[in-house]
């Protein structure tokens, strides 16, 4: 987990959200990226998504059997589905989605809105296939930390 912050710190240093994810195999780090949505000024480039394309780009493998994602921010729908998509053994995440609900209610403004689609990854998780472990709250309060507005 500390290399995902490593990566949302950069994210953060570079205009971007604060989120960092990496993927390790056989506890190795194999990939990692920051959020660049911003950087490259497209909402679909979220951290998770970029370390599973750089994953499987490194493997040569469509799919990641046996990878873990250490992300910091609980996975949107759209980077839950990726998971369950690309085969991943579990997820291991930070701050959840009730915390950057939270924090966008209380901090948002039209540049840092903090965006959230409410259906959390945990049920995602549990409708897709095959089936994705999860760890909730790992570091959590190191992982709100990065948020910011």
């Amino acid at each position: 987990m500390l290399a995902a912050i490593a990566e949302a710190q950069l994210a953060r240093q570079n205009n971007n959200y604060a989120i960092g994810a990496v993927i390790v195999i056989d506890g190795q780090i194999i990939a990692r990226s920051p959020n660049i949505t911003r950087t490259v000024n497209d909402p679909t480039y979220h951290a998770e998504i970029e370390v599973i394309r750089k994953a499987i780009k490194k493997t040569g493998d469509k799919f990641l059997e046996g990878a873990i994602l250490y992300t910091t921010h609980e996975p949107c729908p759209m980077c839950a589905t990726a998971c369950v998509w690309a085969r991943l053994k579990g997820v291991i995440y930070g701050a959840d989605m009730k915390d950057m609900v939270d924090y966008s209610k209380k901090h948002g403004n039209k540049k840092w809105c903090w965006r959230t689609v409410q259906i959390n990854a945990k049920e995602v998780f549990s409708k897709g296939y095959p089936k994705v472990e999860i760890i909730e709250g790992f570091m959590r309060n190191e992982c709100l930390k990065l948020f910011h507005s």
